[in-house]
């Protein structure tokens, strides 16, 4: 049995157009545990360090931007870390201007079916039937040349181990909770051999 912490927020747009039960309704439906909740006016500082300015991730921030354009047949101009900076600025302005609702999900394979149904990080690019696909239109390019990060509703940790970094940051041990879904019964219990 995988299974996983997974940190979610959802983000000021999503807070601002009142979809916070919407979202969290989706993972719940699905058997995810809510494990740890809190709504939270981010401080500059830490949005920082929730987005480190890490070159790893920079760089693939800024590479995964000229991929989405160039799929569209666009060219964005920059280098992959320099535009990975420019991005998480927008981030952490973004992040700090009205609260966010963080929240832990635990379950089997918790990080990749959160993603699966958080969807792409475009919403233009996002399927129909994932949140940021039936609830977002966003585009890089709209939120390029509206100088602002793409508002994407939600974010979702990308790794088992990013999501560990990531639940220290916004919660602390004691907020926390083990308690028991009434599926889980099924989901988790041992089958006879």
């Amino acid at each position: 049995m995988n299974k996983e912490r997974s940190l979610v927020l959802i983000k000021p747009d999503g807070v601002q157009r009142g979809l916070v039960g919407e979202i969290l309704g989706r993972f719940e439906r699905c058997g995810l545990k809510v494990i740890g909740m809190k709504m939270v006016y981010p401080s500059e500082k830490l949005a920082g360090t929730h987005y480190a300015a890490d070159e790893e991730w920079l760089v693939a921030v800024g590479k995964k931007q000229k991929a989405s354009y160039a799929k569209k047949g666009l060219k964005v101009q920059g280098m992959e870390r320099e535009l990975g900076v420019k991005v998480r600025g927008h981030l952490i302005d973004f992040l700090t201007m009205n609260p966010v609702v963080a929240f832990v999900l635990e379950g089997h394979n918790a990080v990749a079916h959160t993603r699966k149904l958080v969807g792409a990080t475009s919403p233009g690019d996002a399927s129909p039937g994932t949140i940021r696909g039936d609830l977002s239109f966003d585009t890089y390019e709209l939120a390029d040349n509206s100088a602002r990060p793409i508002q994407n509703l939600i974010h979702a940790s990308g790794t088992v181990d990013e999501a560990e970094r990531e639940i220290k940051i916004w919660f602390k041990d004691e907020e926390i909770h083990d308690w028991a879904r009434v599926d889980e019964a099924l989901l988790y219990r041992r089958g006879k051999h």
